[in-house]
């Protein structure tokens, strides 16, 4: 790997000589312009606005633009004489936990290389020492142009640097929060730790760029003279407004479970609360009153009716009765009477 940087890396009085080399690569694919109609390529090229003079890198040199529009001519070499300790190398000022860095401020990295055969032992004892000490150092560094803030820590065999944003730089997340006081249920809590339980652990070296492979198969087939098949659905924006968030949450557990091939049919369920709409509230109150309606007459009528057939058997029985008296008085007085005649 080549070398984009060489100095020392000063530890106390113990000077280093180390080179680094960038530890990231990007692998987006790049798209150049051209012209629509011809399909020629859009260059830019670098015009002196006094004279409308192409020219060269050679020619082009650096200048701060002051207040009134004035240009500064500021040379390499005038930055190179600035009594800048870090010019050439990286100071370390102290050690921290890692835990204490922000990865908010965590940018570039890079691997810091031993540059030649006597660099090796006070590299090895650096590195060592930062094992056992089990923290990382913070130091400042110079690197196109401008002094930088840095975290040097052993990853493996190698100690490697990552640029920090310096702590003015991080800008403070004011209306970012939400500002309506939300309520989480438990049982909203306990959806969303089964959801994370079940989705788990991954691994970064199995994830890859989804979109730069579609892009690639696209180029493919456009180079071949051909398109590429569209998958239905494809494009179209996922989401939206979520109007039960616990039947949300209980799905996305169900999914990921049946993705990991466990099944979404068994196990414990959490209690769903359905968020109703405003329409909804009011037709399940008209429903509401119209069943309470429905009982009330129903048991009013059932309480009548056997009333009702109370009192017929009442009647009836009283008809009865009275019969039954009649004919026995009718039987009292017609028996004397035939004694008599006897």
């Amino acid at each position: 790997m080549r070398s984009i940087w060489n100095g020392a890396i000063s530890f106390g009085l113990v000077s280093i000589p180390i080179k680094l080399v960038n530890a990231t690569e990007s692998r987006s694919i790049s798209f150049r312009q051209i012209h629509l109609a011809d399909g020629g390529r859009i260059r830019y090229r670098k015009v002196c606005e006094l004279d409308e003079e192409e020219v060269t890198s050679a020619e082009i040199g650096k200048a701060y633009e002051d207040a009134d529009g004035s240009m500064i001519p500021i040379s390499d070499d005038d930055l190179a004489q600035l009594p800048l300790p870090t010019a050439k190398t990286i100071e370390i000022v102290g050690f921290v936990p890692e835990t204490s860095i922000d990865p908010l401020q965590v940018g570039s990295a890079y691997y810091i290389a031993a540059n030649g055969v006597p660099a090796a032992k006070p590299y090895t004892l650096l590195r060592e020492a930062l094992k056992r000490s089990e923290k990382v150092a913070i130091a400042k560094f110079a690197l196109r142009g401008r002094e930088r803030l840095g975290m040097v820590r052993v990853l493996g065999d190698v100690i490697a640097l990552h640029g920090l944003l310096w702590p003015d730089e991080i800008r403070q997340p004011e209306g970012v929060a939400p500002e309506t006081e939300v309520s989480i249920r438990d049982a909203e809590l306990d959806l969303a730790d089964a959801l994370m339980d079940t989705l788990g652990e991954v691994e970064l070296e199995s994830l890859h760029d989804d979109y730069r492979e579609a892009v690639e198969e696209l180029i493919a087939a456009k180079a071949g003279g051909g398109e590429l098949a569209v998958p239905e659905g494809a494009g179209e924006r996922r989401g939206g407004k979520v109007l039960d968030l616990m039947a949300a949450l209980e799905s996305s557990v169900r999914a990921a479970k049946e993705s990991r091939g466990e099944g979404g049919g068994g196990g414990d369920h959490a209690e769903v609360t359905h968020l109703p709409t405003g329409k909804k509230t009011a037709g399940a109150k008209k429903s509401a009153s119209k069943t309470a309606s429905k009982t009330a007459s129903k048991t009013a009528a059932d309480k009548k009716t056997p009333a009702k057939k109370t009192a017929a058997r009442k009647t009836a029985t009283g008809k009865t009765a009275a019969k039954k008296t009649a004919a026995k008085k009718t039987t009292a007085k017609k028996a004397p009477a035939k004694k008599r005649s006897a």
